[in-house]
């Protein structure tokens, strides 16, 4: 499949597919994280779940619908391999290996799902916030990455001075550091003990799913493919 993959580059703030828009291409993200973003009629929006290195973007394409209904939203600067929605389904009937792994990431997808859905009515600001920055952190390949407030209370369906007065905690509690739109991870351990179980359940599911991979320390350091 590779042969039939090109390589991009993925800009933050990019929209890849818009809610309805056709879905012609799937992603394989190898570097980076995109959000899957629901927006209601009185523009608020929430993340509903979000695509790192373990993920695909495009899934239920490959199963035959055709359409986004989610906002696809670049976060972190991604790398990632793009290949056509009908070569990826030509290719699931032909391999079994594929359409098994294929499965296996469907019900992750949907475990993952179920999580957020729990996480986001049950558990505090502070530990969502948290939560987010691990993943976010998982996937850039950086102790260091590009987020405003503004855009991570709308990822979070809360209030900007919110989520402000959240930062300011972690920050003065020595966790990250945040300056002209950009955070840094300071204390990864701590950021751990901070957020909400949902983070262990994500790393969990996705070693359970594929397999345990790498501790997010020792990727981090590590030049994406």
């Amino acid at each position: 499949m590779l042969d039939q993959c090109d390589h991009v580059e993925l800009a933050s703030g990019q929209v890849l597919y818009a809610a309805a828009d056709a879905v012609e291409y799937a992603y394989f993200v190898n570097g980076g994280l995109v959000s899957l973003v629901k927006v209601m009629e009185d523009g608020r929006s929430v993340e509903i779940a979000a695509v790192g290195t373990e993920g695909l973007l495009g899934l239920f394409a490959a199963y035959g619908f055709d359409r986004a209904f989610l906002d696809f939203i670049v976060q972190v600067p991604a790398a990632a391999l793009r290949i056509s929605r009908k070569t990826l389904q030509n290719a699931m009937l032909k391999h079994g290996a594929l359409r098994r792994v294929m499965t296996q990431y469907l019900v992750l997808v949907a475990e993952q799902l179920a999580q957020v859905s729990a996480c986001n009515r049950l558990h505090s600001l502070e530990q969502r916030c948290c939560h987010w920055l691990l993943v976010a952190h998982d996937n850039a390949f950086s102790d260091q990455f590009q987020l405003t407030h503004e855009n991570l209370a709308s990822l979070l369906g809360a209030q900007r001075s919110s989520v402000s007065a959240t930062a300011n905690r972690l920050q003065k509690r020595g966790l990250i550091h945040y300056s002209h739109g950009r955070i840094s991870i300071l204390d990864r351990a701590a950021l751990e003990r901070a957020a909400c179980e949902c983070y262990r359940t994500r790393r969990s599911q996705i070693d359970q799913a594929f397999g345990a991979g790498k501790a997010p320390a020792e990727r981090s350091s590590e030049t994406p493919m």
